[in-house]
């Protein structure tokens, strides 16, 4: 068994024993301020912070998320296996598992050492233009992600090198900083050249809990708050992304996902599916091969779909359901200087940090008072972080708000502090000194601030 699903059930068993009152009185007697996800808030500081199920989850339900986790921690296998519901992985694919990416539900990071492979990451192809839906055109011969692995007789679309170069600069007060910026070249290409002015778009795998509570905000929220004009003149101008609902075949508003080019979770989960591990269901029921492929389109497959719907729904609900946890050191003086200088910087522009959820069909995440610090608009964050790549409404200098809460247990969750789209920065300051565009008088602030007030600025984003 997967330790992580190990130690989950251990947590499962502890629950259905009786103990579910216990730690729901636990977080319902935290401060308010404190529950970062409301009522599904936990107070975790421990490795496993990320994956644990909704606090005010009923015990009945525990099953059906356990089931949704051991989905998302499974290997999948080539076809024909033995075991029939978990096999018919590729023919071509990035990843065996959703947690090979996601690893304990947190954030990737790109390769340790230049040349090193893309374990919990990816990258995005496409030409210039738009599809019949609106959204990036894939390239003939590769489709819209690079995959750089495939099942046995069929050829890997190639491999990602990447090398960064260094990049020097200076607070206000003379201390210094460096920044490295990362150049991407793909090597070994499986299927021919890359055409002139292909688009590639780097993203590592971000972290997945407390998805289900930004899918309940209501979509009059989310178009509230964007200022597309800049009709109030403070510099931000958020935008919506309406991509393609596949499901409903029409137009949708984007929440998810990097550009937010998903509308819902099961879509982004399919997708993933599909692209990442090459695991076909209802939603994508093509293999991931393009029409060119024809040792992809010749490989074995584990059937038409490969996940039952049965299998897609309790994947949906385990993402819709993981806890977000608590923030830590609430009281703390640094910790509320930070918190002041957060908001003077003008980071709050942005980084919203209270939300309202409504109605759900999933029950848990209705009607709470959640803190986020995510707006869910597109944002240009300027020349420095653009990727030149368009998706849907989004520009190719255009990234949509990441939530912070959850942030400062990354490195004690996923062993690293790696941020922004590409896993660039190596730490928080690094992430907000490569801030432009729209964030970049926040950056500027930033920078003019003493080193003192900078430590407490970071030192409350690490208590989120």
């Amino acid at each position: 068994m997967c330790p992580n699903i190990a130690k989950v059930l251990v947590i499962a068993s502890a629950l259905h024993s009786g103990c579910a009152s216990a730690v729901l009185a636990q977080t319902s007697a935290t401060d308010v301020s404190a529950l970062s996800g409301g009522g599904t808030t936990r107070e975790a500081t421990n490795r496993m912070a990320f994956s644990l199920p909704a606090a005010n989850m009923h015990k009945r339900d525990l099953r059906r998320f356990f089931l949704g986790n051991r989905l998302f921690n499974t290997s999948w296998v080539t076809a024909p296996a033995s075991v029939k519901s978990f096999d018919g992985l590729g023919p071509l694919y990035n990843r065996v598992s959703c947690s090979g990416c996601h690893v304990r539900d947190g954030r990737g990071r790109p390769p340790t050492e230049s040349g090193g492979a893309l374990d919990s990451m990816l990258v995005r192809l496409s030409v210039p233009g738009r599809n019949r839906h609106g959204g990036p055109v894939p390239l003939k011969n590769y489709g819209d992600q690079l995959n750089d692995r495939a099942i046995p007789r069929v050829r890997p679309e190639g491999q990602v090198m990447i090398t960064y170069t260094e990049e020097p600069g200076t607070f206000d007060d003379g201390t210094r900083y460096s920044l490295r910026r990362p150049a991407y070249k793909i090597n070994n290409p499986g299927y021919g050249p890359l055409p002139a002015g292909v688009l590639l778009s780097p993203r590592v795998a971000p972290a997945v809990f407390g998805l289900g509570l930004l899918e309940a905000v209501p979509e009059a929220i989310v178009r509230a708050a964007a200022d597309p004009e800049d009709r109030d003149a403070d510099g931000i101008s958020g935008r919506v992304n309406v991509v393609w609902d596949q499901a409903a075949q029409a137009a949708r508003l984007g929440r998810f996902g990097w550009k937010a080019n998903q509308p819902n979770l099961k879509q982004q989960g399919a997708g993933a599916l599909n692209g990442d591990i090459g695991i076909t269901t209802s939603l994508f029921p093509d293999q991931n091969c393009m029409p060119t492929q024809v040792e992809c389109l010749a490989g074995i497959t584990g059937g038409t779909p490969e996940l039952s719907d049965e299998f897609l729904n309790k994947l949906e609900f385990y993402m819709q359901s993981l806890a977000v946890p608590a923030r830590r050191d609430l009281d703390d003086p640094e910790v509320r200087q930070g918190e002041r200088l957060f908001k003077v910087a003008g980071c709050t522009a942005c980084h919203t940090p209270i939300m309202s959820t409504r109605h759900h069909p999933n029950g848990l995440l209705a009607n709470q008072r959640i803190q986020p610090f995510t707006d869910l608009l597109l944002h240009d964050m300027g020349a420095g972080l653009a990727d030149g790549r368009p998706d849907f409404e989004a520009t190719g200098t255009e990234w949509r708000t990441q939530p912070l809460w959850g942030i400062g247990l990354q490195e004690t969750v996923n062993g690293h502090t790696n941020f922004l789209h590409d896993g660039r920065a190596r730490n928080l300051t690094e992430a907000i000194l490569w801030h432009g565009g729209e964030g970049a008088a926040a950056r500027n602030r930033f920078k003019k601030m003493a080193a003192e007030n900078r430590a407490a600025l970071i030192r409350f984003l690490n208590s989120l």
